[in-house]
């Protein structure tokens, strides 16, 4: 048997936590590269790559049974070439291999992902987690390794037939468009086979497990006010009411969880994502415009708080996630005994929260309870006779003084890695969250971040994907510039300054040079200079995240909209009717894409706001408090030089505002008053 390694090995020098977490392993770990590839034909030795990430709990838990076990690793480095891989640091890897193993499985992925490939990085069998042993009619991962590498050495011609289908497959990917008309239908269909998956009672989309689909539900929110459609808002209403009121929602500290184990939103896979929260911070930030419901402000208030205060770094740059685990128990740190809770509070706090969160129940996660509203604090200050003024300030300090008991525990990790598509997207949240409710820290809180991803990413005219312990790496992909354009746009909403203008124009340049797909449209993950892979993908449907072409499409047109670019627009243009077939089959899959569709078929409104700074201030909170999805406006309050001509309209001496759709502006508007009512008409 061949020797454990040493207690670290090479993952020891990597800027990912989560490689990092496995740098004690006994496993012969590589990251990905070209000296793990190198040794695997020269030794002509199978490839085990081992994809995940640091907030996962299988992940740990596979680590613990199996790259912990030295057996195991001994056989691991015995037959293979190891690589371990964060999906959140290689999102391109990530792409290629969980489309692989639903083909070779006709499965479902998720993480860990764990993938066999031959030498030049083809697979020929695939998984997700193995336990140790046998156990629940899945195989063990010991005689799955044997069983691996025996494959690849006795049927080389059989593996070899096989990989040439699939390689076949991943060259002819893209969906061909031979029709390219460009008609409203897919946007109708989306909203249908939306409505139509719609759990009516709880929220969300489909059963358990249940995710958040903000994408989704912005997508909804955004037909209901253009359409009018009541029912779509109320699906909307209805979904955020729930998920804030359920586990998945941190009760006490603010922030979302992943997804909910259960239908009903209580059981949550604890881990908290800095997507999931930026998305949902400009989700409940457009629905409390559209609904003016409390709890959405509080939910933006609260979360906001907690993505400033656990989550971005004195440095300005966001954290990426917290683990679902502490103290090797998940959820350990979110959940309660009706004991500890009253330990904590008055009588008069206690006899509010029990039955407010559920306490006077049954415990609903492993014999403790997880803090979700199950009787609305109306219901119980009429069961206690106490007025609801007296219930929200007993609510309330109770709150503190739980989230003050809690901070006592154990912490679950963070994964510390600062990724700039992550990053764009928070900074977007934030920013819209401080547009929409007026508040000047949250707007400082994106801007620092903008700044850190402009002093620490922004490398010689090249965005960088990642940035951890001082060394930024990896060349961006698609993700990155889109979202980032997206996000300085809406900074651009709030504070206009030439630099944000400046760099959304070179961040456009370089999708157009090096992501278009010139020949057939649409834009690559990866760049041209990318490091050559076994699939260069180029997708347009929405997961967690909004989809990079969907994303890019959209702000290409709005950037070109804002400064007379056309040739923002065309490369629009060229990506929607690429992507139609997938539109037309699969819309409800593509909302990013459906959007940056609506806003090609009806241009959106550009307002530029020229003349006294604190009356267009004024102005522009106006325009803030109100929700108008297809405005974009921008405040220019002083001469600004090499401004484009589309935005470069004459300042007078009162305010004044020039709205404008296409390529056409109306009369210029110097009454707040006519403003508005020009915005609602449109």
């Amino acid at each position: 048997m061949i020797e454990p390694l040493s207690s670290r090995n090479r993952l020891a020098q990597e800027t990912s936590p989560y490689l990092q977490q496995h740098a004690s392993n006994p496993v012969d770990w590589y990251s990905w590269g070209s000296e793990a590839l190198e040794k695997a034909k020269l030794e002509n030795k199978p490839i085990l790559l081992s994809i995940g990430y640091s907030a996962c709990h299988w992940c740990h838990v596979m680590a613990h049974e199996s790259f912990e076990d030295v057996e195991t690793a001994a056989l691991m480095n015995k037959l293979f070439v190891n690589i371990k891989v964060d999906r959140e640091e290689r999102p391109d890897l990530d792409q290629i291999y969980q489309a692989v193993h639903g083909m070779l499985t006709q499965r479902n992925g998720g993480w860990p992902l764990t993938m066999f490939l031959m030498p030049d990085q083809t697979p020929f069998f695939a998984g997700t987690y193995f336990p140790k042993s046998s156990r629940y009619g899945m195989p063990g991962f010991k005689d799955v390794l044997a069983q691996v590498a025996a494959a690849y050495h006795s049927q080389r011609a059989e593996i070899e037939q096989q990989n040439e289908r699939l390689r076949a497959i991943l060259a002819h990917a893209e969906p061909l468009a031979p029709d390219t008309r460009l008609q409203v239908s897919p946007l109708d269909t989306a909203l249908r086979e939306l409505k139509d998956h719609c759990d009516e009672e709880h929220g969300g989309l489909g059963n358990a497990p249940k995710f958040p689909h903000p994408v989704e539900f912005g997508f909804c929110l955004r037909r209901a006010s253009i359409t009018n459609d009541d029912y779509a808002l109320d699906m909307v209403k209805r979904t955020l009411v729930q998920m804030a009121e359920g586990g998945i929602y941190d009760q006490l500290g603010g922030g979302f969880c992943r997804y909910s184990v259960d239908g009903e939103w209580t059981i949550p896979h604890f881990e908290k994502m800095l997507y999931d929260n930026a998305l949902l911070l400009a989700l409940y930030s457009d629905a409390w415009l559209a609904d003016r419901q409390p709890l959405y402000e509080r939910v933006v208030a609260d979360t906001a708080a907690w993505v400033i205060r656990e989550m971005q770094s004195k440095e300005g740059g966001h954290y990426s996630s917290l683990d679902a685990d502490s103290e090797h128990e998940e959820g350990k740190f979110y959940v309660w005994t009706p004991q500890q809770v009253q330990a904590a509070l008055s009588t008069d706090e206690y006899a509010l929260i029990a039955p407010h969160y559920g306490l006077t129940a049954g415990p609903n996660f492993e014999h403790h309870w997880i803090l979700r509203v199950t009787q609305s604090l109306a219901a119980v200050a009429q069961r206690l006779d106490i007025p609801l003024e007296r219930a929200q300030v007993l609510l309330d300090a109770a709150r503190i003084k739980l989230f003050a008991a809690r901070e006592k525990r154990i912490r679950p990790g963070r994964d510390e890695k600062i990724l700039t598509s992550w990053n764009a997207l928070m900074i977007k949240g934030m920013a819209r969250a401080a547009r929409t409710f007026n508040r000047p820290e949250w707007l400082a809180s994106a801007r620092a971040a903008t700044e850190f991803i402009r002093t620490h990413l922004w490398h010689n005219g090249r965005l960088l994907a990642t940035h951890k312990d001082g060394r930024s790496h990896l060349n961006a992909y698609l993700d990155d510039h889109a979202f980032l354009i997206d996000a300085l746009l809406e900074l651009m909403q709030h504070d206009f300054r030439s630099d944000d203008l400046e760099w959304a124009n070179a961040l456009a340049q370089l999708l157009l040079e090096q992501f278009e797909d010139r020949a057939h449209g649409g834009f690559f993950f990866t760049s041209h200079d990318h490091e050559t892979l076994i699939q260069r993908v180029k997708t347009a449907y929405d997961g967690a995240i909004p989809s990079g072409n969907g994303i890019a499409t959209y702000v290409l047109q709005r950037l070109g909209y804002l400064t007379g670019e056309l040739r923002y627009l065309k490369a629009s243009e060229r990506t929607l009717r690429a992507f139609k077939p997938a539109l037309d089959q699969q819309a409800s899959s593509h909302t990013s894409l459906c959007n940056a569709l609506e806003e090609y078929l009806q241009p959106p409104t550009v307002v530029i706001l020229r003349g006294d700074a604190a009356v267009l201030a004024g102005w522009q909170r106006a325009c803030a408090a109100r929700y108008l999805p297809r405005v974009m406006s921008v405040a220019l309050p002083t001469a600004i030089a090499g401004l484009p001509a589309a935005l470069d309209k004459p300042l007078r001496n009162t305010a004044t505002a020039w709205v404008c759709h296409d390529t056409a502006c109306l009369p210029p508007i110097d009454k707040l008053d006519a403003l508005l009512a020009t915005l609602k008409a449109n």
